[in-house]
């Protein structure tokens, strides 16, 4: 993936709760692993009716440099919105480019 395309964003991976911080103490808030440069595409949309409320649900996908570490049990920001991280894929598996697949709209981590 050429640099260029990556300038589109800047995307923040948190790491859910869990573990102690640095002092020992156990970590009750979701805390930054990364902030790595991204770019995102939206491939689907959809409407519904849960609990006589409209919700959406977007599914979209970032790609990002391979990096190790991340997990479907991370979510990251972008512009103010909150992904779940739904599946960690290396494509073509030669270790150059992530492609993060993510949700938002209906389970914001």
């Amino acid at each position: 993936m050429r640099s260029g395309q990556l300038r589109q964003y800047q995307i923040t991976v948190q790491s859910p709760p869990g573990g102690q911080d640095d002092d020992g103490n156990p970590r009750t808030e979701w805390w930054t692993v990364c902030r790595p440069h991204a770019k995102k595409e939206d491939l689907s949309g959809r409407e519904l009716f849960a609990a006589q409320a409209a919700q959406s649900e977007v599914t979209t996908r970032f790609r990002i440099r391979y990096r190790t570490g991340l997990s479907s049990k991370m979510r990251l920001l972008c512009d103010g919105v909150i992904y779940n991280i739904e599946a960690v894929l290396d494509r073509d598996g030669r270790k150059r480019e992530l492609q993060l697949m993510c949700s938002s709209g209906l389970n914001n981590g």
